[in-house]
């Protein structure tokens, strides 16, 4: 049988990496887009490369989501039968600090795959997914789901927005076979080193092999749905394995605050945080040594902050028969033990 054709947008990130793993698995040729550096990026698919690339099955291509013509030629060339946009710019925080380009790229960069989709007379070979995010929701009533009205409050969110319409419109106007994924927080020891889950689990193995004694924090009450990011990736395929094109909400139905992460993570390193202080002068201290593990950063608070986001993916359970596989407390072990790992062989290498 033919193998299927999937081409994935920001591969070398956490989600397009778990994506070409699982694709790969099911024996689809998987090509990815990055975007051409001076520096290597592809820490989270070298064993890609050296697993499929010499079999064919995985090929990396330069690309953008900036450039349209880029992408057209890429569409035409490699036929996908499926196209994951998974690529962006993916820190809330930053998207304050670059809105012209987060717009940009997560915005319009959705535009101009479906537009290339379009143009190439695609409609009925190719799928596409669009990677939406909770953050659309802002400071919506939860729980969340489909039926939400969203509230953004960030660049990053309403960039996300205008992605996911703009996908709904080309869905209907062109017969695209185009959906959505809302997906709530997703997190593993391939998450960025500058989104909080993984600093704070990276600041803890450095503190545990005292390579550190603290480190700063932002705002410890906002609470996210946490999942683990294998089981969110395997949502984004069962959605493009669907008969009709749809939007669903990917979540655990459960949340917790950063300050709940914090003393979970630490607890799995046998230290229990307690808290002193109150805001900005708020400090997480070792319960028995009394040392200062944890101190509050107001730089790292948003313009306008998110206070709780919570999902509710009744409807992808019903209709994709997906569910959440690893737990929370399974996966913030699992990035604690794996960051302690990791720096414990930089040490052997130095």
């Amino acid at each position: 049988m033919k193998k299927k054709i999937a081409l994935i947008t920001g591969v070398t990130g956490q989600d397009g990496s778990y994506l070409a793993d699982l694709l790969l698995n099911k024996n689809y040729r998987v090509y990815g887009i990055k975007r051409r550096s001076s520096s290597f990026n592809t820490k989270r698919i070298e064993h890609i490369w050296s697993d499929y690339q010499s079999k064919s099955n995985f090929k990396h291509e330069y690309g953008d989501l900036t450039d349209s013509t880029n992408l057209i030629r890429l569409i035409q060339r490699i036929k996908p039968d499926e196209i994951y946009n998974l690529g962006a710019q993916s820190h809330v925080h930053t998207s304050f600090e670059t809105p012209e380009y987060t717009a940009n790229s997560d915005g319009l960069g959705a535009l101009r795959i479906l537009e290339a989709i379009r143009i190439l007379n695609y409609q009925k070979k190719t799928k596409f997914y669009q990677a939406s995010s909770s953050e659309m929701f802002g400071n919506a009533k939860s729980p969340q789901n489909e039926k939400t009205p969203f509230k953004p409050v960030s660049p990053y969110g309403t960039s996300k927005l205008f992605a996911y319409w703009i996908t709904k419109n080309y869905r209907t106007a062109y017969n695209i076979f185009a959906a959505n994924g809302i997906l709530f927080n997703h997190e593993g020891p391939r998450r960025g080193e500058t989104f909080v889950t993984r600093k704070i689990t990276r600041s803890i193995a450095e503190i545990i092999l005292n390579r550190r004694k603290f480190f700063y924090i932002g705002n410890l009450d906002a609470k996210r749905d946490w999942g683990d990011a294998r089981d969110y990736v395997r949502s984004m395929w069962l959605i493009l394995q669907q008969k009709k094109p749809d939007d669903f909400v990917i979540s655990t139905g459960n949340n917790k605050s950063v300050r709940q992460f914090i003393e979970i993570a630490f607890n799995f390193v046998g230290i229990k945080v307690v808290w002193r202080g109150k805001g900005s002068k708020e400090i997480g201290v070792d319960n028995n040594t009394k040392k200062v593990l944890v101190k509050v950063d107001k730089n790292y608070f948003r313009p306008n902050e998110i206070h709780q986001l919570l999902g509710d993916c009744s409807k992808a359970k019903r209709i994709l028969g997906w569910k959440p596989k690893i737990s929370f407390n399974e996966m913030v072990r699992e990035m604690v033990s794996s960051d302690i790992e990791e720096i414990k062989n930089l040490r052997k290498k130095s």
